[in-house]
């Protein structure tokens, strides 16, 4: 199996674009829970349907002889889609979730439309999807690579006042960070990531690979620096363990890290609960001999 990703080259871009995805998605998803917006996930990811099928449906309609990349419409829907629920949010203030029911109900249905307009379900929509490790070729790899590159830049430039945010925003806005401008930045990251992600993971669980890496790490992690380490290192082991499941027995790349992704999470419950009642053991018998 490690001989077939070494020779072949979609294996190969496959599992380089999932460890960039493996990276920047547990790294922007470490921001949305600490700022419980994880479900924004969820709603751009919906929203990147309606892109990609926006895509698939002018492709088909105007008879295009040149493939054009989905991904790429699926890109601006999302970022719109961000910006979007960026303003529900602030005509809502005191409703403010409910800007993502919204965003999310009005992608699914325009995704269906434009779907079933352009013929219906087929091989090529059930890989967006769900994610197909044949589907990342060097394009969509060089994609990945140039938004890794911006998610970087934009928390690096951003790391204090996204910090100060995310744990005391409104002492934050009080000592001169720019509330609008810093989320206007992250908001767009988290788009290009859940976009740039989908032919790994596939659009309707690439929210799965932003949120249980770092449910995972908050289960033993006592920092936010050891918190992004620990969702780091759990979504890297997610997605090579995942697309070498997915390759070994031929299943959809999406659902094999995610299901490892799980499997990780209860492992570490199971862990920590057998070492809280060990330690609990150990206590009463050191009562019992005292």
């Amino acid at each position: 199996m490690i001989q077939d990703f070494l020779q072949n080259d979609y294996l190969q871009h496959a599992l380089y674009a999932g460890l960039l995805i493996g990276l920047i998605s547990p790294l922007i998803g470490v921001y949305l829970v600490v700022r419980r917006l994880s479900l924004i996930a969820d709603a751009l990811s919906h929203v990147t349907l309606a892109g990609v099928a926006a895509g698939l449906f002018i492709q088909k309609k105007l008879n295009l002889f040149t493939e054009i990349n989905p991904i790429y419409m699926g890109m601006g829907f999302s970022v719109m889609g961000s910006l979007f629920v960026d303003r529900l949010r602030r005509m809502y203030q005191s409703y403010s979730e409910i800007a993502i029911p919204i965003i999310m109900s009005g992608g699914v249905g325009l995704g269906v439309v434009l779907i079933s307009a352009s013929g219906g379900f087929n091989v090529n929509i059930s890989g967006y999807l769900f994610g197909s490790i044949l589907a990342v070729r060097t394009e969509d790899l060089e994609t990945t690579l140039i938004v890794t590159s911006i998610t970087l830049l934009v928390l690096i430039l951003f790391r204090k006042e996204l910090f100060a945010l995310s744990f005391d925003e409104e002492n934050a806005v009080l000592t001169g960070v720019n509330r609008s401008i810093v989320h206007f930045f992250f908001i767009l990251v988290v788009a290009l990531v859940i976009a740039s992600s989908i032919q790994v993971v596939g659009i309707l669980l690439v929210s799965s690979l932003i949120t249980i890496p770092v449910a995972t790490a908050l289960q033993h992690t006592n920092s936010f620096r050891q918190t992004l380490i620990a969702s780091i290192l759990y979504g890297e082991l997610s997605v090579i363990l995942g697309l070498a499941a997915a390759y070994h027995f031929e299943l959809a790349s999406g659902g094999a890290i995610v299901l490892v992704s799980i499997m990780i999470l209860l492992c570490v419950f199971l862990i920590k609960k057998v070492v809280y009642l060990t330690a609990r053991l150990q206590k009463n018998r050191q009562r019992i001999n005292s």
